[in-house]
């Protein structure tokens, strides 16, 4: 950071019709993306803990339509705990660039993503024409 007038968020890129980060700001999406991350990572736990009481039941006496259900079952927990985990590693990623100074920054053109758009999606690493183009792939 530097003296008082100017700090690591003030340096973020935005938009042209955007006014420049404060720390405010910046710390308030921090820790709406620290908070989350503990959630999720309740989550993963919570899951993996279905996921591995579902290995211990030996299915003894299931009939086809049993196994079935245990089956999609597990399979929608792994599915959950593969979810949370993805966002979780989103979450670090946009932390690691706000420590590094590239928060805001398009992966595919280098433009600004829009402080708005990020503090509406905070995870965002395109901005939106980019991102319009690759959900037409």
């Amino acid at each position: 950071m530097g003296t008082g007038t100017s700090s690591q968020a003030a340096e973020l890129p935005v938009r042209g019709d955007e006014e420049r980060w404060t720390d405010a700001e910046l710390a308030e999406v921090r820790a709406r993306l620290e908070t989350e991350m503990t959630a999720l990572g309740a989550e993963v736990a919570a899951a993996e803990s279905q996921i591995a009481e579902g290995d211990t039941s030996d299915g003894a006496g299931d009939d086809q339509a049993d196994t079935g259900a245990k089956t999609q079952a597990r399979e929608h927990e792994m599915a959950l705990a593969h979810n949370s985990r993805d966002m979780m590693v989103q979450n670090e990623r946009a932390i690691a660039r706000m420590d590094a100074g590239t928060y805001g920054v398009c992966e595919s053109c280098a433009k600004p993503i829009g402080k708005a758009r990020l503090q509406a999606f905070p995870r965002a690493t395109l901005c939106v024409p980019c991102k319009q183009r690759e959900e037409r792939r």
